[in-house]
């Protein structure tokens, strides 16, 4: 004799995370309606495949330890808010009910939903109308009656992103409308409203309570984004970030706090669609790297959100122009992530600059050396060191001196690394121009730093020199110390530039600002830093002065 079948309640009652789930499906002939069981995992709120391995494969995935962490974090918020709202009200039973989604078998429980009207009888509702949706259980008592359940829903009322309904129907399904409970009946929440945990998971309530006038964010490619810029949004009191899109989810613990993840929903690439459907969101962060980013820029612009992109938008110029037509015909903001603009120190000598308090500018001369050095695999995705480092430089001096681009540009660089020369690129490069005004400017930017971020900017005019040194918290400059004393990564350096960057996207999207970086700009930038790799590859100098804005793709192909 074999051993018995296990059937779907023998699971859930072996393992804590799983219960079972029941379905309404209406036969075609006859028109009646039965209910269907599935076996699903709480925490994930998927269906589960009844095979013992299926389930300890998702039980030890990340993805259900991740959802299992939200759901605690969520149901301790809950408790803890509507203890405060309800001293008298039994939680620990009306949370049992809350997570609780099998129909009761039992026709003394009594469904109050609200805002649904709900009602008894022995015959079957009306038909669906276009605004109420009616269903209808069969539930089997022990006497072989059957009595038939029928709750109406408001759907218009239900679905509308606008309203915090579904709290607020928590709530008062808990115990919060005493007045209109019958004694001896206790209210069970629908499963319409079973959704208030996960909703403040995915962070809708904000911190533990509505989102109020703060502005939803998304981010995209976490794994590829900037610490500063990560800890600018969590500090930002006037947005709410709602999701972050990766597939990487295991490098998130090292990206943001465990408060954010709390109150964020994580998803993957794939469902990205969910994120442009969520009429809260109204602004996307894409850390992606260009090719990777350039795609999701233009769904994002065409699902009405506004988009700050970190990194390039794209090598090929005519994507890259596509990005910018796009948001100008939908009508939404484009930022992109050119971050040195936004250094108040930088800021500072634009202003000294252009009132013209240091004369005639004759010299420039930028120092950029990053510490830590980025990752063999960044580095190859990104594009190289000039459209990874030198870009930012350009567009700083370019934008400093007023001139789209320099009439001559002649490059010189070398790979330290053998592991970037295998790439066919350089870690350490010297970029020398000279503009139309007369101004000669020197760029040294390399990958290798052994003790500190170093980042210098002098610039010499015919009436004074202002120069910006490297930046230490404590004010001491070293010289000759065996060990660093006082250490500055690229976050430290530029957390200032990346929370006044995130400030401007913010008021991008409350109209209150244009875009700083125009369409104009962010071209001119990449193609002269286009022709800053041309330049190193040739070994000659590339004359721009009859240089139209043109060209497909504006990366320089390695043959």
């Amino acid at each position: 004799m074999g051993r018995k079948k296990k059937s779907l309640h023998d699971y859930a009652a072996e393992f804590c995370d799983l219960s079972v789930k029941r379905h309404v499906v209406e036969q075609k002939e006859g028109g009646e309606r039965d209910l269907v069981e599935i076996l699903y995992c709480k925490s994930c709120e998927i269906p589960m495949s009844a095979r013992r391995d299926r389930i300890l494969e998702h039980l030890a995935s990340a993805r259900h330890y991740r959802n299992k962490r939200l759901e605690k974090h969520t149901s301790a918020r809950l408790h803890a808010t509507t203890l405060l709202m309800s001293p008298p009200v039994d939680f620990a039973a009306g949370m049992s009910v809350l997570d609780q989604s099998v129909l009761p078998q039992s026709s003394s429980f009594v469904f109050q939903p609200n805002p649904c009207s709900t009602s008894f009888s022995n015959n079957v509702s009306s038909p669906v109308s276009h605004h109420q949706n009616m269903i209808s259980f069969r539930t089997s008592v022990s006497n072989s009656t059957t009595n038939t359940v029928t709750i109406r829903h408001d759907m218009a009322t239900l679905n509308s992103p606008s309203r915090s309904s579904p709290l607020y129907n928590g709530f008062q399904a808990l115990g919060h409308s005493q007045s209109s409970r019958p004694n001896g009946q206790r209210h069970i929440l629908p499963e319409t409203s079973n959704n208030v945990a996960s909703n403040m998971a995915m962070g809708r309530y904000g911190n533990g309570g509505l989102m109020g006038s703060r502005i939803g964010l998304a981010l995209f490619g976490a794994c590829s984004g900037n610490r500063a810029l990560f800890k600018s949004i969590e500090e930002e009191s006037d947005c709410c970030l709602l999701y972050i899109v990766e597939d990487c989810i295991q490098d998130l613990e090292c990206a943001f706090s465990t408060d954010v993840l709390a109150n964020t929903r994580v998803l993957r690439g794939q469902d990205a669609e969910i994120v442009l459907n969520d009429e809260r969101v109204s602004g996307i962060i894409i850390c992606s790297l260009a090719e990777e980013g350039s795609e999701i820029v233009l769904d994002a612009l065409r699902a009405g959100k506004g988009v700050f992109c970190e990194k390039l938008l794209s090598l090929d110029k005519q994507m890259a122009e596509s990005c910018f037509d796009e948001a100008a015909r939908c009508g939404q903001p484009l930022v992109c992530g050119l971050y040195k603009r936004f250094d108040p120190a930088v800021q500072f000598l634009y202003k000294k600059v252009h009132n013209k308090a240091l004369g005639r500018i004759q010299r420039i001369v930028s120092v950029s050396r990053t510490f830590p050095s980025p990752s063999l695999s960044y580095i190859k995705k990104a594009g190289g060191i000039f459209y990874d480092g030198v870009v930012h430089d350009l567009d700083t001096i370019c934008w400093l001196l007023g001139e789209n681009a320099p009439d001559t540009i002649f490059s010189l660089g070398h790979a330290f690394c053998q592991d970037i020369a295998a790439l066919k690129d350089a870690d350490t490069v010297s970029v020398s121009m000279k503009f139309a005004s007369g101004a000669i400017v020197t760029l040294d930017v390399s990958q290798h730093c052994t003790r500190s971020i170093d980042q210098r900017l002098e610039v010499h005019g015919s009436e004074g020199t202002l120069r910006m040194d490297n930046q230490s918290a404590l004010g001491i400059t070293e010289q000759g110390t065996p060990r660093p004393v006082c250490s500055q990564l690229h976050y430290d350096r530029y957390k200032d530039a990346y929370r006044d960057l995130v400030k401007h996207f913010l008021k991008t999207l409350k109209g209150k600002e244009e875009p700083f970086i125009t369409k104009e700009d962010f071209l001119w930038t990449i193609q002269v830093a286009a022709a800053a790799e041309q330049s190193w590859r040739n070994g000659s100098a590339v004359d721009l002065r009859n240089e139209a804005l043109d060209g497909t793709v504006i990366k320089t192909e390695v043959p």
